[in-house]
């Protein structure tokens, strides 16, 4: 016999979020929210996920949700298990993942009278949610149906903004009182905005008079249709695409290798390859070197298209265009004059150059951290959702081909932690493949994505160890401190292969390029549980190899 939760908020929340498709739960154990994981995981609408580590398990929630480009409710306990939530809440937040937060709290006369787990939970996300609410307890006046609007406006908000909304909940004890039916309740009449777009009055002049049009596609999922339309533009060369490798872009007329071309650019460089219109599409770019040559460059006109956000992050702004892509494209293309210009072959002749040199490149280097991101790039099967971790391994992997995945970065706020969590969550709602490239630190720091009962057996994790944030001797300034070995890079000799004992992973550990290549060929072929590749480098000068990388570029 099914046993529900009494308390008409979590029946309500329940309902609710029944009703708006919202199905995956992850659940962090605790007493204050065992209403919910009692009633959640008697239901037969929701997924439960059982995942111990909160910090943890708002990234899982983050993976499900950009797996399935659905929301996700994440739901903990009271105290510091809520503000555990926090880096996931950052990351879902400027990455605009639809993840509603549900806290647990102690009733609101508890707050600041030193109850155990309680903390000033209210509004506790304020400064990175685009919604923060809180329920009433049960005994209160009219709870039931002040509850029912606050929690559908919470959900709408999580729906309309594609990003995280907090909704904090009061319970008072006892906690355990069940009940074997749940009432009936209103139907309800969804409100969810519909926002419609027209092109700007100056749109069209400012695109046919324009004579070097660059079109920068940032951190964005795969989307068939923008593929599609902005192919059409540089059909006849009209009009220069740099995308980085997690733009999901592919076509052989865009530039998919921003940093090959770019990085040894000068201030001549900057005035002979600058656009006159730049229009920016996606979130956060990766390169550095894009960015400095953009904030240089001072466009003429720069448009910025996206729903929620419109950052200026070149200093160059002039136009807010709050609609997808994919509408403003089409409204474009319908007014648009596609004429071949000379800026397209300009940047042509210098990516037949730079690839040329890159390969060459990679014929002479040895085993190491780059020789890795080669090896990779040639062996990986195609049509896999392929992960990267922040820091060394998604700049690696901007100079190599890996445009035949679907690709997927935490650059929200690109941190490393939870980039191992983040690519769970996702694995463990795909049926595809899910790959992980992770270098050693982002790994140890993110173990407990590990800890859990669900992730597929078809899933792998590449680890590149290079036994320290080799990052910071790849930057420039910490090479020059005393402190970089101890204190900044962290330099260390741990390895992965207990870690993955522990958790019943595979593992199998490379420390040679015949090694490496020889474990790749059957790597990702189907077997009994999810494995562990440990590509061990530490003895290799990798930040040397890059940097030689450079210079041999220009």
């Amino acid at each position: 016999m099914k046993q529900f939760s009494s308390k008409r908020s979590i029946q309500i929340l329940a309902y609710l979020l029944n009703e708006y498709g919202i199905h995956n739960i992850v659940i962090s154990p605790g007493s204050r929210n065992a209403p919910l994981a009692i009633h959640f995981s008697e239901s037969p609408a929701f997924n439960c996920y059982s995942i111990v580590d909160e910090r943890s398990a708002g990234f899982v929630g983050i993976g499900m949700a950009k797996s399935e480009k659905k929301p996700v409710a994440i739901t903990c306990t009271s105290g510091s298990a809520a503000a555990n939530y926090y880096p996931a809440v950052t990351e879902a937040f400027y990455q605009n993942v639809p993840l509603l937060v549900l806290t647990a709290d102690r009733p609101t006369d508890y707050v600041d009278i030193f109850d155990g787990q309680t903390i000033r939970q209210k509004n506790l996300f304020a400064q990175h949610s685009y919604g923060d609410f809180q329920l009433l307890e049960d005994s209160k006046e009219n709870a039931d149906d002040l509850n029912f609007e606050i929690i559908k406006k919470a959900i709408e908000i999580c729906i309309e903004k594609k990003g995280p909304v907090h909704l904090n909940i009061p319970l008072e004890e006892p906690l355990y009182q069940l009940v074997t039916e749940v009432p009936n309740f209103a139907p309800v009449e969804k409100t969810i905005r519909k926002k419609s777009y027209t092109l700007g009055s100056t749109i069209a002049a400012e695109w046919n008079t324009a004579k070097r049009i660059m079109i920068l596609v940032g951190t964005r999922d795969y989307s068939d249709e923008l593929e599609m339309q902005l192919s059409q533009l540089v059909k006849n060369h009209s009009a220069v695409v740099l995308c980085e490798v997690n733009s999901n872009l592919r076509n052989h007329k865009f530039f998919s290798h921003i940093d090959r071309y770019i990085y040894n650019f000068g201030e001549e460089d900057f005035k002979t390859y600058a656009p006159d219109l730049l229009i920016t599409v996606g979130q956060n770019v990766v390169s550095k070197k894009v960015k400095q040559f953009l904030r240089q460059a001072k466009p003429q006109h720069h448009w910025h298209i996206d729903e929620v956000w419109q950052p200026d992050t070149f200093f160059s702004l002039t136009e807010k265009i709050e609609t997808t892509p994919e509408n403003f494209f089409s409204a474009l293309l319908n007014v648009a004059t596609l004429e071949p210009q000379p800026y397209f072959n300009l940047w042509d002749v210098l990516r037949d150059k730079k690839d040329l040199k890159h390969q060459e490149y990679c014929l002479l280097t040895g085993f190491s951290d780059f020789k890795f991101f080669q090896l990779l790039s040639e062996k990986i099967p195609e049509d896999i959702n392929l992960h990267f971790s922040n820091s060394s391994a998604i700049r690696y992997a901007q100079l190599f081909d890996f445009q035949e995945n679907k690709v997927y970065c935490n650059r929200g706020t690109s941190g490393i932690d939870g980039c191992t969590s983040t690519a769970m969550g996702f694995a463990m709602r795909n049926e595809k493949q899910t790959v992980l490239v992770t270098g050693d630190l982002s790994f140890f720091y993110d173990i407990n994505g590990l800890w859990n009962n669900y992730i597929p057996p078809y899933t792998r994790i590449l680890i590149f160890n290079n036994g320290g944030g080799d990052i910071f001797r790849i930057i420039p300034g910490p090479s020059s401190t005393n402190a970089l070995d101890e204190f900044i890079l962290t330099k260390h000799h741990k390895t992965a292969e207990l870690i993955a004992k522990h958790f019943d992973f595979g593992y199998t550990k490379a420390d040679d390029e015949d090694t490496l290549a020889r474990i790749l060929d059957n790597f990702f072929k189907p077997d009994l549980k999810p494995k562990i590749l440990e590509i061990d480098t530490s003895k290799v000068e990798n930040a040397e190899v890059l940097k030689k990388y450079f210079e041999f570029m220009k």
